[in-house]
């Protein structure tokens, strides 16, 4: 059975698709590690020191430290001033242009912490057990509660429904509970949730040793030149804006394999096949190739809205299909969510063909469960 690869976050949440991430990402422990940097912790704080040398001389300070942390710009001017960047020993605006051999140092805060609160916010759980369950989620939710989303996130809803939550690693204190992996606010479909430290321990190495497998059907515009394609790109922050995603030769290795289940006028419905789980990853690929996902207003596919018959915000992007062996009896499990009725609108009207959208699962239809290849 061929799955993916998942994780590899090394950004805040927040700074990305208002608290979203990559499609099937599972979140990691790890702080960003800044090229030639000595990181000293201490208090809750983490302390980075950047030394200025090659093409990075000339460059803003907020540039510089943006690109330092992999992180976004306004985050970079605020730890600016705030007084948490000092350039030698001496604070600087943001616009300053660092000079070669200075050195940056950049004091990251404790991040604030927060109760979660729990929440009557209604959620589809397709399956549950004393170990785990799956979450159909509905695009426009965010996971889990970060700055700027302290409330209607999935996991205020979960913590809502009674019940405790195992803690990630990053301990009890980190908002993410229970969470193994991700989906992007406006990407719907399954989701994982472990409710116990054993079934969050065995999941989490289960989607790194690429054991579980996630399938996802997307609607892009235009065509493919063949039924099959496998793209392959380095993933990283975009160096022209942080709060996008590109191909980038200082990014993480990604690949994605798509296959054509249905060919229209103005595009194509694919199944995504991920090797690896970097933010955005589906849909900087396929925008890499002239095809953007319909409805992404982050990577080109926002236009002609009403043709794709899609509402503000929203993409064609849905987690369809999700199988794993059960953490704890190792049962093999396989679960599928139909399109939701604004993706079964919007495939009817793309396909110009109104008994899609009447048809209870347009994608069993298709044939889009056919195969795990």
């Amino acid at each position: 059975m061929r799955s993916e690869q998942e994780g590899d976050v090394s950004y805040h949440p927040s700074e990305l698709d208002n608290g979203s991430a990559a499609e099937g990402e599972q979140l990691s422990p790890a702080t960003p590690l800044l090229v030639g940097s000595t990181p000293a912790t201490g208090g809750g704080s983490s302390t980075h020191r950047v030394d200025v040398s090659g093409d990075r001389v000339g460059e803003r300070l907020d540039l510089f430290v943006a690109a330092s942390l992999g992180t976004s710009r306004t985050r970079a001017a605020t730890l600016i001033a705030t007084g948490n960047v000092t350039v030698g020993t001496r604070r600087e605006k943001a616009s300053y242009r660092v000079e070669s051999g200075e050195a940056v140092q950049i004091v990251i805060p404790e991040p604030e912490k927060r109760e979660i609160v729990g929440e009557d916010i209604p959620i589809s759980v397709i399956y549950e057990d004393e170990d785990l369950l799956v979450v159909n989620k509905p695009a426009g939710m965010v996971v889990h509660p970060a700055p700027g989303n302290w409330s209607g996130t999935l996991v205020n809803a979960l913590v809502g429904r009674g019940g405790e939550l195992p803690p990630t690693k990053r301990g009890v204190d980190e908002p993410r509970a229970g969470i193994v992996h991700r989906l992007d606010k406006e990407t719907s479909g399954l989701l994982i949730v472990a409710k116990t430290d054993v079934s969050h321990r065995r999941l989490s190495a289960a989607i790194a040793a690429r054991r579980v497998t996630r399938r996802y059907a997307v609607m892009i515009w235009g065509h493919l030149e063949t039924d099959h394609r496998v793209i392959e790109g380095a993933v990283g922050r975009d160096p022209r804006d942080r709060k996008r995603m590109a191909i980038v030769s200082t990014g993480k290795p990604a690949k994605t394999e798509f296959w054509r289940i249905g060919r229209f006028g103005v595009g194509d419905l694919l199944r995504a096949h991920l090797y690896t789980g970097r933010t955005h990853q589906i849909r900087v690929h396929l925008a890499s190739i002239g095809h953007p996902v319909m409805g992404d207003d982050i990577y080109g596919g926002g236009v002609k809205r009403r043709i794709a018959a899609l509402p503000p915000k929203r993409h064609f992007l849905h987690a369809a299909w999700l199988r794993l062996h059960h953490p704890v009896t190792g049962t093999e499990l396989d679960f599928r969510a139909p399109l939701p009725d604004d993706l079964k609108r919007s495939l009817a009207a793309v396909g110009e063909t109104p008994e899609l959208y009447d048809d209870p699962d347009p994608l069993t239809t298709l044939g889009f469960y056919r195969s795990a290849d």
